[in-house]
């Protein structure tokens, strides 16, 4: 009888502490956590730090989204956010970054044989057709380094007549470009460059990225061509702001100076005053240009 006893009182205490447990962590604990974010001052955060506009939720203050028409172009009368690669773009339930280093250099090409294929861009490629569009949208140059004027990373895989890259130059290959393109340069030490092809093996190439002649400070900057690393980043720097101010004055007919005024009202400054740079919410600020200058088609 006593191992019975002994069992019985074994599970009497754990079923004891367990209630006890699922009571203080499961029920007393939630409870006093909802509690205390409610109280005056938290309660925005807590539930989400939402933003409203004539009674309605349009977006949160936390959290980045797209201000762009239905088939996706960015809307010329707001400021833009900067990429994002949560899900389809600002997407809550799939925040995360797009997990590619800075050796991500070389393309995977369109396979031809598959309609509709687009390859897989390195990042590279992808930093500089964010570059060439975020240029041509706002008006200033989208050079920067290590990007060809179509908008791909400038690589090349050279090919040494002896081991180890050694000897002399025998072929070249711009790898990010394929059929259809234009060498982003001639010649590499006097040797023609060719067009790369699907499929094609340039693994025993030596990877040669070129620099080009495009400025160390490009025009349009880093946070206009990356994504954030959850993909929900609400801010943008006050230099990519400061490239958008044209084409949002232009569109809602005001001037620069009146829209760059907006944009110092909701510049906030670096974090206890020296970490990062100062940064610009994007959401907030389009409202206040929706308030203040309000957009009408012409």
């Amino acid at each position: 009888m006593r191992p019975v006893v002994t069992y019985l009182r074994t599970a009497s205490t754990a079923l004891r502490l367990l209630v006890a447990l699922t009571v203080v962590v499961g029920i007393a604990y939630p409870l006093a956590v909802t509690a205390i974010a409610q109280i005056p001052g938290l309660r925005g955060r807590a539930d989400g730090s939402l933003v409203t506009r004539h009674g309605l939720v349009v977006g949160s203050s936390e959290l980045g989204q797209r201000f762009t028409d239905r088939a996706g172009r960015p809307l010329p009368q707001y400021f833009q956010s900067r990429p994002s690669d949560a899900g389809a773009g600002y997407d809550p339930t799939s925040s995360g970054a797009g997990n590619l280093g800075p050796e991500s250099d070389v393309d995977v090409l369109p396979d031809p044989s598959v309609e509709g294929d687009t390859g897989t861009p390195s990042l590279l490629t992808q930093v500089c057709t964010r570059s060439l569009e975020v240029g041509r949208f706002d008006g200033v140059s989208g050079a920067r380094p290590y990007c060809s004027p179509d908008g791909t990373g400038s690589v090349l895989a050279v090919f040494w007549s002896g081991p180890g890259y050694e000897g002399h130059v025998t072929r070249v290959v711009s790898v990010n470009q394929g059929p259809g393109s234009t060498p982003f340069v001639r010649r590499y030490r006097g040797v023609p460059v060719q067009l790369a092809r699907y499929g094609a093996d340039y693994s025993r190439g030596q990877i040669v990225p070129v620099r080009g002649d495009a400025p160390s400070h490009p025009a349009v900057p880093a946070d206009a061509v990356t994504a954030s690393g959850s993909g929900l980043d609400p801010d943008i720097s006050a230099a990519y702001a400061g490239i958008q101010e044209h084409e949002v004055a232009r569109t809602r007919g005001i001037s620069v100076a009146q829209v760059r005024a907006l944009v110092a009202q909701h510049t906030d400054g670096r974090p206890l005053g020296f970490m990062g740079e100062p940064t610009v919410n994007v959401l907030q600020l389009n409202l206040a240009l929706d308030r203040r200058y309000p957009y009408r088609a012409r």
